[in-house]
């Protein structure tokens, strides 16, 4: 459900640029950004970091997209949110602070450097995409690249959590074998 929550402006974006093209798209993704944040602070939680960073950035890159009537401001904001993401990763190992750590090592057990390689794919993988996503925009049509944008992207995540699960797993403990119950009391026959 987090997942959905999430993407909720992306999804909205993609449905309204296929009905209505890129500005109408790229307010109603601004709009579907600020309900978000609404509606975290109305159930009283915290907004994220990321989520008011994500904010910021579609109001200012949508804003010019909107103002100027040119899409390449819309076409960057993914690149700089990702580039954004990928250099916290980063900067925070180069101050001793690691992030995917602090956020996973609850139900996890690594030893430091596998948090730190760990860290390190995080940032990398997010510059990547983020440079990734300005090919598609600079290499296709605006179709072509919202399609990637929704899909390309998901699926970009979804490979790269899976591969960081598997890499993971190497470091779980194996499963702890299972007592053996006691032998049944033997019991004579009538």
């Amino acid at each position: 459900m987090k997942l959905l929550f999430d993407l909720f402006p992306v999804i909205l974006f993609f449905v309204a640029f296929k009905f209505q093209g890129i500005y109408v798209a790229t307010g109603v993704a601004i709009a579907a950004s600020f309900a978000q944040v609404a509606y975290v602070l109305a159930r009283g939680r915290k907004v994220s970091n990321m989520q008011w960073t994500s904010l910021v950035i579609i109001v200012l890159f949508g804003g010019a997209t909107l103002l100027l009537r040119d899409e390449t401001f819309i076409k960057w904001k993914p690149s700089v949110l990702y580039w954004l993401a990928g250099s916290v990763f980063l900067g925070g190992l180069a101050f001793g602070t690691n992030l995917v750590k602090a956020v996973m090592s609850e139900g996890i057990t690594m030893p430091e450097h596998a948090w730190t390689r760990l860290c390190v794919a995080w940032g990398v993988f997010f510059l990547f995409k983020g440079t990734l996503n300005l090919w598609v925009a600079y290499t296709f049509d605006t179709d072509t690249w919202v399609n990637f944008k929704l899909f390309g992207g998901m699926g970009l995540m979804l490979a790269f959590v899976i591969a960081q699960a598997f890499w993971i797993a190497k470091y779980l403990p194996d499963e702890e074998p299972k007592p053996e119950s006691a032998p049944a009391a033997d019991v004579p026959k009538a």
